[in-house]
């Protein structure tokens, strides 16, 4: 088995991070809202990506501004600049989270699956994702399996309980 290249790397670097988790559960509510109006997979992939990149400007700019000015740690005030590239950086996985999901989506667009199959399955890869960062995220500090299993499940439940509200209110 080989290395994973550095694209690979960097993408599960900032997928992992609490704005990557956050952008998967953000992205599971989102199509969860969309699918939930019968909307076409390229109407709930246009959704997706138009609230998500709102959603990450606000983040960006709101870090930005609290970091701005602030002294950093050689005393100087932080640069306008600076906290917005910083901002940036820290919360870039808040996009690469729309990834996998839009993935699954476009198997709708394309037609190669029915638009409530592609959408549903766009949920779904949302939540596993969620478990595998979960479960990633205790193997990394040495925890036993079940501490690791425990991790992969409560990661999930923010997505399981999406598709829960979902089912509830659409059926």
């Amino acid at each position: 088995m080989s290395a994973a290249s550095p694209s690979t790397n960097e993408f599960s670097k900032y997928l992992s991070t609490g704005a990557g988790v956050y952008g998967l559960i953000l992205v599971s509510g989102l199509i969860a809202t969309a699918s939930s109006a019968q909307a076409s997979s390229l109407r709930v992939l246009v959704f997706v990506a138009v609230t998500l990149g709102v959603f990450w400007l606000a983040h960006v700019y709101s870090e930005a501004v609290g970091d701005h000015g602030r002294a950093g740690a050689d005393g100087t005030p932080t640069r306008l600049r600076d906290a917005i590239r910083e901002s940036v950086r820290r919360t870039w996985g808040m996009l690469l989270a729309a990834v996998l999901p839009a993935g699954a989506l476009l198997l709708g667009v394309f037609g190669v699956l029915e638009d409530w199959t592609a959408n549903w399955l766009a949920l779904w890869v949302c939540v596993g994702v969620l478990a595998v960062l979960g479960y990633r995220s205790y193997y990394k500090r040495g925890a036993a399996l079940h501490v690791r299993l425990f991790g992969a499940l409560a990661t999930a439940s923010f997505g399981l309980i999406i598709i829960a509200a979902k089912a509830i209110v659409t059926h």
